[in-house]
């Protein structure tokens, strides 16, 4: 464009765009070459190389060093675990399914972040007691489908924490769905499992019982009875203490429960009813009465009441059992109320008539049930 402009025209131009004409007509300099003045810098060698990779280290051990979690911290979170363990055994269901959901998922957002290998080890374990938790709260309140995803995710933090007991106790939380699921051999292989991994505490009772319990189920005496007797084997040469307690204990008397449960089923109500009564007397001596367990316990002694024709007795034992508020009527309480045989020849028609209104009264005005008939999904 500049040839197409004399001098003439050039002379009655301003002066900015003579400016700008010149600046068009310039060759712009080419950028200059990053990867060529990279090229330039020259590598570190002797003694700069060795500072160098000194320095890179010295950083890398800052970060490596550094944690979204101390030992104090991971003690509360323990702690925390235990008090929710042990409200289970009496606060309302719901409620407390909040609260260990909560903290179940400022565990997960700590393992998220960066710990030492020790600590992350330490948010396994306290994530699986924690889902361990919520699979059983969510098998009591009748979500059986979801109790097994959170038993799935509690296996797979013990497995990342290499944590035997917890490992048992989660196979423990998983023969008991399995049991109410109708599996009964995934329930008794559940609890051969974790009786394999030589727990300490009372847990190994407890997987004994739970088989004990499923054999019975299965109409198999011969290994009810056999596994029962490990359950007091287990109880004789116990090692060390329950790492959390609460619900993840086997207190005597929930050991007596079982076996008045198992003796029913194998045709010894006489039996059955002396070991609902010794758990009775032990359950009075515990700091602690879990409702759950004293429910079930009653509802074996009115079963061996019925069985042997003594319906005052059972009217009797289950009056503590239908007194229960609808927040604490479990879906295990709830469903053996419904297997009791109120249509004994024995017992009279009226006394019939009665105890089967009441349980389904009961069983109407349940949590499992409460849970189903509100809105939304239900516990997650």
């Amino acid at each position: 464009m500049e040839d197409l402009l004399d001098l003439d025209d050039r002379r009655a131009m301003p002066d900015a765009d003579l400016r700008l004409l010149s600046g068009a007509a310039s060759s712009p300099e080419p950028p200059p070459d990053t990867r060529t003045a990279a090229a330039a810098v020259p590598e570190p060698s002797g003694s700069e190389l060795v500072r160098l990779a000194a320095d890179e280290s010295a950083t890398w051990a800052q970060w490596a060093e550094a944690s979204n979690v101390g030992d104090i911290a991971l003690d509360q979170l323990m702690a925390d675990t235990r008090a929710l363990a042990s409200d289970f055994l009496t606060a309302d269901p719901l409620p407390l399914f909040v609260r260990t959901r909560q903290l179940r998922d400022r565990v997960f957002g700590l393992l998220e972040g960066h710990q030492h290998p020790r600590q992350a080890a330490d948010l396994y374990v306290v994530a699986g007691y924690l889902c361990g938790l919520l699979t059983w709260m969510s098998s009591d309140l009748g979500q059986l489908r979801d109790a097994d995803t959170q038993g799935r995710t509690a296996w797979l933090c013990a497995e990342l924490a290499g944590h035997n007991d917890l490992r048992a106790w989660v196979l423990s939380t998983r023969s008991k769905v399995a049991f109410w699921d109708g599996r009964l051999r995934d329930a008794v292989n559940y609890a051969r499992r974790g009786a394999a991994h030589r727990p300490t505490g009372t847990v190994g009772v407890l997987l004994a019982c739970q088989e004990a319990d499923a054999w019975s189920q299965l109409g198999a005496e011969t290994e009810a009875l056999g596994a029962l007797v490990r359950a007091e084997d287990a109880r004789d040469t116990m090692s060390g203490e329950d790492e959390v307690g609460g619900i993840f204990a086997c207190q005597p008397a929930r050991q007596e429960n079982y076996v008045a449960a198992v003796q029913l089923r194998i045709g010894r109500p006489a039996d059955a009813l002396r070991a609902a009564d010794n758990a009775l007397t032990l359950l009075k001596t515990q700091p602690v009465r879990a409702y759950g367990t004293e429910a079930q316990i009653h509802i074996s002694k009115a079963a061996a009441h019925l069985a042997t024709g003594e319906a005052e007795g059972a009217f009797e034992a289950l009056a503590p059992v239908l007194a229960l508020p609808p927040d604490h009527r479990m879906e295990p309480v709830t469903q053996r109320l419904g297997e009791l045989p109120v249509d004994v020849n024995r017992a009279p028609a009226a006394g019939q008539v009665g105890l089967r209104a009441a349980i389904e009264e009961f069983r109407l005005h349940s949590a499992p049930r409460h849970l189903a008939l509100s809105p939304g999904e239900g516990p997650a």
